[in-house]
Protein backbone atom coordinates (compact mmCIF):
# COMPACT_ATOMS: atom_id res chain seq x y z
CA UNK A 1 0.00 0.00 0.00
CA UNK A 2 1.11 3.48 -0.99
CA UNK A 3 1.83 5.79 2.12
CA UNK A 4 0.05 8.81 3.05
CA UNK A 5 1.78 12.16 1.88
CA UNK A 6 2.28 14.84 4.43
CA UNK A 7 2.81 17.17 1.40
CA UNK A 8 0.47 16.76 -0.12
CA UNK A 9 -1.84 16.62 3.09
CA UNK A 10 -0.14 20.53 3.54
CA UNK A 11 -1.02 21.28 -0.18
CA UNK A 12 -4.85 20.82 0.77
CA UNK A 13 -4.99 22.16 3.86
CA UNK A 14 -3.46 25.05 2.42
CA UNK A 15 -6.42 25.28 0.09
CA UNK A 16 -9.24 24.92 2.51
CA UNK A 17 -7.93 27.21 4.35
CA UNK A 18 -7.79 29.84 1.72
CA UNK A 19 -10.76 28.86 0.51
CA UNK A 20 -12.84 29.33 4.17
CA UNK A 21 -10.78 32.30 4.69
CA UNK A 22 -11.71 33.85 1.67
CA UNK A 23 -15.79 33.11 2.20
CA UNK A 24 -17.51 31.79 4.81
CA UNK A 25 -15.29 31.56 7.47
CA UNK A 26 -13.97 27.68 9.40
CA UNK A 27 -16.43 28.24 11.63
CA UNK A 28 -19.72 28.28 9.40
CA UNK A 29 -18.35 24.57 7.18
CA UNK A 30 -18.31 23.10 11.25
CA UNK A 31 -21.70 24.29 11.91
CA UNK A 32 -22.89 23.09 8.84
CA UNK A 33 -20.99 19.37 9.65
CA UNK A 34 -22.66 20.23 13.08
CA UNK A 35 -26.05 20.92 11.32
CA UNK A 36 -26.32 18.14 9.81
CA UNK A 37 -25.53 15.95 12.55
CA UNK A 38 -28.09 16.90 14.76
CA UNK A 39 -30.56 16.28 11.78
CA UNK A 40 -29.48 12.55 11.72
CA UNK A 41 -29.49 12.38 15.10
CA UNK A 42 -33.09 13.75 15.56
CA UNK A 43 -34.42 11.17 12.71
CA UNK A 44 -32.33 8.35 13.33
CA UNK A 45 -32.90 8.74 17.41
CA UNK A 46 -33.82 5.05 18.66
CA UNK A 47 -37.06 6.18 20.18
CA UNK A 48 -38.20 7.00 17.12
CA UNK A 49 -36.73 4.68 15.19
CA UNK A 50 -39.84 2.04 15.65
CA UNK A 51 -41.91 4.49 13.52
CA UNK A 52 -39.25 5.22 11.17
CA UNK A 53 -40.72 6.07 7.63
CA UNK A 54 -39.45 6.75 3.84
CA UNK A 55 -40.48 10.29 4.17
CA UNK A 56 -38.10 10.53 7.62
CA UNK A 57 -35.35 9.05 5.27
CA UNK A 58 -36.08 11.68 2.69
CA UNK A 59 -34.95 14.03 4.73
CA UNK A 60 -31.61 12.74 5.28
CA UNK A 61 -31.22 12.18 1.90
CA UNK A 62 -32.22 15.85 0.87
CA UNK A 63 -27.89 15.71 2.59
CA UNK A 64 -26.37 13.42 0.49
CA UNK A 65 -25.12 14.94 -2.45
CA UNK A 66 -24.36 11.79 -4.63
CA UNK A 67 -27.55 9.89 -3.87
CA UNK A 68 -30.13 12.11 -3.38
CA UNK A 69 -31.40 12.39 -7.55
CA UNK A 70 -31.07 8.42 -7.89
CA UNK A 71 -32.05 6.73 -4.84
CA UNK A 72 -35.66 7.63 -3.25
CA UNK A 73 -37.69 5.64 -5.58
CA UNK A 74 -36.11 2.11 -4.70
CA UNK A 75 -36.62 3.59 -1.05
CA UNK A 76 -40.32 3.74 -1.56
CA UNK A 77 -41.15 0.50 -3.02
CA UNK A 78 -40.06 -0.69 0.11
CA UNK A 79 -42.45 -1.40 3.47
CA UNK A 80 -41.96 0.10 6.79
CA UNK A 81 -40.90 -2.68 8.17
CA UNK A 82 -38.31 -3.81 5.80
CA UNK A 83 -37.49 0.06 5.76
CA UNK A 84 -36.71 -0.25 9.24
CA UNK A 85 -35.08 -3.43 9.66
CA UNK A 86 -32.43 -2.50 6.95
CA UNK A 87 -31.37 0.44 9.22
CA UNK A 88 -31.74 -0.74 12.40
CA UNK A 89 -29.11 -3.73 11.39
CA UNK A 90 -27.16 -0.98 9.67
CA UNK A 91 -26.80 0.83 12.40
CA UNK A 92 -26.99 -1.48 15.24
CA UNK A 93 -25.14 -4.63 13.42
CA UNK A 94 -21.97 -6.13 15.46
CA UNK A 95 -20.26 -6.98 11.75
CA UNK A 96 -17.67 -4.11 10.25
CA UNK A 97 -19.27 -1.29 9.09
CA UNK A 98 -18.20 -2.58 5.19
CA UNK A 99 -20.37 -5.58 5.50
CA UNK A 100 -23.46 -3.76 7.38
CA UNK A 101 -23.49 -1.06 4.47
CA UNK A 102 -23.38 -3.93 1.77
CA UNK A 103 -25.84 -5.72 3.30
CA UNK A 104 -28.02 -2.88 3.68
CA UNK A 105 -27.80 -2.41 -0.24
CA UNK A 106 -28.89 -6.08 -0.30
CA UNK A 107 -31.83 -4.83 1.37
CA UNK A 108 -33.39 -2.56 -1.26
CA UNK A 109 -35.66 -3.87 -3.94
CA UNK A 110 -33.30 -3.12 -7.19
CA UNK A 111 -35.01 -4.36 -10.26
CA UNK A 112 -32.84 -6.72 -12.74
CA UNK A 113 -31.11 -4.85 -14.64
CA UNK A 114 -31.10 -6.15 -18.61
CA UNK A 115 -29.05 -4.48 -20.94
CA UNK A 116 -25.75 -2.21 -20.77
CA UNK A 117 -27.26 0.75 -19.87
CA UNK A 118 -29.71 -0.57 -17.53
CA UNK A 119 -26.43 -2.30 -15.88
CA UNK A 120 -24.96 1.40 -15.91
CA UNK A 121 -27.73 2.64 -14.35
CA UNK A 122 -27.76 -0.38 -11.64
CA UNK A 123 -24.43 0.33 -10.58
CA UNK A 124 -24.78 4.31 -10.12
CA UNK A 125 -27.96 3.14 -8.21
CA UNK A 126 -25.89 0.84 -6.04
CA UNK A 127 -22.99 3.28 -5.67
CA UNK A 128 -26.11 5.77 -4.61
CA UNK A 129 -27.45 3.13 -1.67
CA UNK A 130 -23.51 2.37 -0.67
CA UNK A 131 -22.93 6.69 -0.26
CA UNK A 132 -26.18 6.64 1.64
CA UNK A 133 -26.02 4.00 3.55
CA UNK A 134 -22.31 5.39 4.28
CA UNK A 135 -23.74 8.57 5.54
CA UNK A 136 -26.31 7.03 8.02
CA UNK A 137 -24.01 5.27 9.48
CA UNK A 138 -21.35 8.49 9.93
CA UNK A 139 -23.32 11.11 10.72
CA UNK A 140 -25.65 9.02 13.63
CA UNK A 141 -21.75 8.79 15.21
CA UNK A 142 -19.29 11.14 12.94
CA UNK A 143 -16.77 10.43 16.04
CA UNK A 144 -16.75 6.75 15.91
CA UNK A 145 -17.36 5.75 12.43
CA UNK A 146 -15.61 7.29 9.40
CA UNK A 147 -16.87 8.71 6.33
CA UNK A 148 -17.46 5.50 4.11
CA UNK A 149 -18.61 6.95 0.51
CA UNK A 150 -17.46 5.75 -2.95
CA UNK A 151 -15.79 9.82 -3.24
CA UNK A 152 -13.29 9.04 0.01
CA UNK A 153 -12.24 5.76 -1.65
CA UNK A 154 -14.10 3.63 -4.37
CA UNK A 155 -11.62 0.83 -4.89
CA UNK A 156 -13.54 -0.84 -8.03
CA UNK A 157 -12.04 2.78 -9.77
CA UNK A 158 -9.26 3.45 -7.27
CA UNK A 159 -10.44 6.68 -7.21
CA UNK A 160 -11.67 9.13 -4.21
CA UNK A 161 -9.82 11.60 -1.57
CA UNK A 162 -7.42 9.17 -0.58
CA UNK A 163 -6.13 9.12 -3.30
CA UNK A 164 -5.09 12.62 -3.63
CA UNK A 165 -3.57 12.56 -0.29
CA UNK A 166 -1.34 9.19 -0.90
CA UNK A 167 2.13 9.35 -2.08
CA UNK A 168 1.09 7.51 -5.75
CA UNK A 169 1.75 8.33 -9.02
CA UNK A 170 -0.67 10.33 -10.98
CA UNK A 171 -0.67 7.47 -13.76
CA UNK A 172 -0.60 4.74 -11.99
CA UNK A 173 -4.06 2.11 -13.10
CA UNK A 174 -4.59 0.78 -9.75
CA UNK A 175 -3.92 1.01 -6.10
CA UNK A 176 -4.19 -1.61 -4.08
CA UNK A 177 -6.36 -0.21 -1.32
CA UNK A 178 -9.46 -1.99 0.29
CA UNK A 179 -12.75 0.05 1.04
CA UNK A 180 -13.28 -0.70 4.75
CA UNK A 181 -13.35 1.09 7.86
CA UNK A 182 -10.19 0.12 8.84
CA UNK A 183 -8.18 1.66 5.84
CA UNK A 184 -10.33 4.76 5.56
CA UNK A 185 -10.21 5.37 9.78
CA UNK A 186 -6.25 4.34 10.07
CA UNK A 187 -6.75 7.60 7.15
CA UNK A 188 -8.67 9.90 9.21
CA UNK A 189 -6.39 9.48 12.09
CA UNK A 190 -3.65 10.20 9.81
CA UNK A 191 -5.00 13.65 8.64
CA UNK A 192 -6.03 14.66 12.62
CA UNK A 193 -2.61 13.55 13.76
CA UNK A 194 -1.68 16.34 10.52
CA UNK A 195 -4.52 18.96 11.86
CA UNK A 196 -3.04 18.60 15.20
CA UNK A 197 0.18 19.86 14.67
CA UNK A 198 -1.36 22.84 13.08
CA UNK A 199 -2.66 24.12 16.51
CA UNK A 200 -5.95 22.63 15.81
CA UNK A 201 -7.72 20.06 18.88
CA UNK A 202 -11.22 20.54 18.40
CA UNK A 203 -13.83 18.80 16.06
CA UNK A 204 -11.32 16.64 14.29
CA UNK A 205 -14.03 14.67 12.99
CA UNK A 206 -15.02 17.37 10.99
CA UNK A 207 -11.99 18.45 9.93
CA UNK A 208 -10.83 14.77 8.37
CA UNK A 209 -14.68 15.23 6.58
CA UNK A 210 -13.60 18.64 5.51
CA UNK A 211 -9.76 17.39 4.42
CA UNK A 212 -11.37 14.60 2.51
CA UNK A 213 -14.16 17.08 0.89
CA UNK A 214 -11.10 19.30 -0.06
CA UNK A 215 -8.67 16.77 -1.27
CA UNK A 216 -11.85 15.46 -4.38
CA UNK A 217 -12.74 18.97 -5.14
CA UNK A 218 -9.38 19.67 -5.55
CA UNK A 219 -8.89 16.50 -7.71
CA UNK A 220 -12.47 16.98 -9.47
CA UNK A 221 -11.70 20.38 -10.55
CA UNK A 222 -8.40 19.69 -11.79
CA UNK A 223 -10.43 16.80 -14.38
CA UNK A 224 -12.58 17.50 -17.60
CA UNK A 225 -15.48 15.11 -16.30
CA UNK A 226 -16.17 13.03 -13.12
CA UNK A 227 -18.00 10.21 -11.53
CA UNK A 228 -20.25 13.12 -9.50
CA UNK A 229 -21.68 14.33 -13.28
CA UNK A 230 -21.45 17.61 -14.79
CA UNK A 231 -24.13 19.26 -12.14
CA UNK A 232 -21.01 19.08 -9.68
CA UNK A 233 -18.94 20.95 -12.21
CA UNK A 234 -21.16 23.65 -14.14
CA UNK A 235 -21.15 27.06 -13.11
CA UNK A 236 -19.71 25.87 -9.17
CA UNK A 237 -17.07 27.32 -7.39
CA UNK A 238 -15.18 25.26 -4.98
CA UNK A 239 -16.73 26.37 -1.98
CA UNK A 240 -19.92 25.57 -3.78
CA UNK A 241 -19.02 21.95 -4.65
CA UNK A 242 -17.11 21.37 -1.17
CA UNK A 243 -20.61 22.27 0.54
CA UNK A 244 -22.51 20.23 -2.06
CA UNK A 245 -20.30 16.96 -1.65
CA UNK A 246 -20.44 16.93 2.35
CA UNK A 247 -24.59 17.86 2.06
CA UNK A 248 -24.45 21.36 3.73
CA UNK A 249 -25.32 23.46 0.71
CA UNK A 250 -27.48 25.63 1.24
CA UNK A 251 -31.47 24.42 1.27
CA UNK A 252 -33.56 25.37 -1.98
CA UNK A 253 -36.00 28.14 -1.69
CA UNK A 254 -39.88 27.75 -0.85
CA UNK A 255 -39.20 24.06 0.65
CA UNK A 256 -38.59 22.60 -3.14
CA UNK A 257 -36.73 19.13 -2.35
CA UNK A 258 -33.51 18.41 -4.14
CA UNK A 259 -34.41 14.63 -3.80
CA UNK A 260 -35.80 12.93 -7.55
CA UNK A 261 -38.99 11.06 -6.90
CA UNK A 262 -40.35 9.22 -9.30
CA UNK A 263 -42.65 10.23 -12.04
CA UNK A 264 -46.19 10.30 -11.70
CA UNK A 265 -48.24 8.78 -14.31
CA UNK A 266 -51.25 10.11 -14.97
Amino acid sequence: MHSLDAQRFDKHFSAFLSLAEAGPGLGAYVEGLEAKRRLFADVLHPARRAALGVEDLRALLETVFTARRKLFPILERMENGALRAAVEALLQGTTPAEARIAEFCAALPFARAEGREARMRDRKLRGAAHDFAAELLHFAEPEAQPLMTRWVWDAGTSSGALRELMNVPDNAARVALVANAETIGAARDWIVERVAEQGIYRDHHWWADLLFAMAYVDYFRAMTGGTLGSDFMRGSTADEQLRKLLGIDPERVRGRSRVRRAPTLH
